[in-house]
């Protein structure tokens, strides 16, 4: 989001295996010793969700994050979709195949099932996700449906999510994820 907003930034990465999420110094950041934790002069917001918003309402065009209550609340169910479906399904697949975590697979590839029809279903008659135009909801749901080959999902017969991605891959501003094909 800071690259499409084209915003200068620094991106540091946390030593996972060392748990620098869990030092005392990180706590300060976020108690709850997770990533991504965004800092904008004296602002430390922590949640991939709260960042986007604060992001889209303190830099970006309205269209990211429009005022119109029925628009406002379109992208922030998208938003919870991207915290819970998206989070206990592509999510939580790609955890278990990338790093070994445990899963009910039974149940973990049901809800991305579902999620992935309903994605395609929306995408059949939207360019974009919540409104006419992209929004936030886009980029939250956005990286672990384009990551889900690591959680051996397969999007071949979803055309219309495909299209989605490749459209989001083509914004000014983009950056790829390790692991995006």
């Amino acid at each position: 989001m800071l690259s499409l907003l084209n915003l200068n930034y620094e991106s540091r990465l946390v030593n996972g295996p060392e748990r620098e999420h869990k030092s005392e110094t990180f706590l300060l950041k976020n108690p709850f010793g997770q990533v991504p934790v965004l800092k904008d002069g004296d602002v430390i917001l922590r949640d991939s969700q709260g960042i986007l918003v604060y992001l889209a309402r303190a830099y970006g065009e309205a269209h990211w994050f429009p005022n119109e209550p029925k628009e406002a609340g379109e992208i922030v169910a998208w938003l919870s979709t991207a915290a819970n479906e998206v989070s206990r399904g592509p999510g939580a697949l790609r955890a278990h195949y990338l790093l070994g975590r445990p899963i009910n697979l039974e149940e973990t590839t049901s809800v991305t099932e579902n999620l992935l029809s309903i994605l395609e279903k929306r995408l059949a008659g939207h360019n974009w996700l919540a409104t006419d135009s992209i929004t936030i909801a886009d980029i939250a749901m956005y990286p672990y449906i384009a990551l889900g080959n690591q959680g051996k999902i397969d999007l071949s017969i979803y055309s219309n999510i495909r299209k989605w991605l490749r459209r989001i891959e083509s914004l000014p501003g983009y950056i790829s994820m390790p692991g995006v094909q």
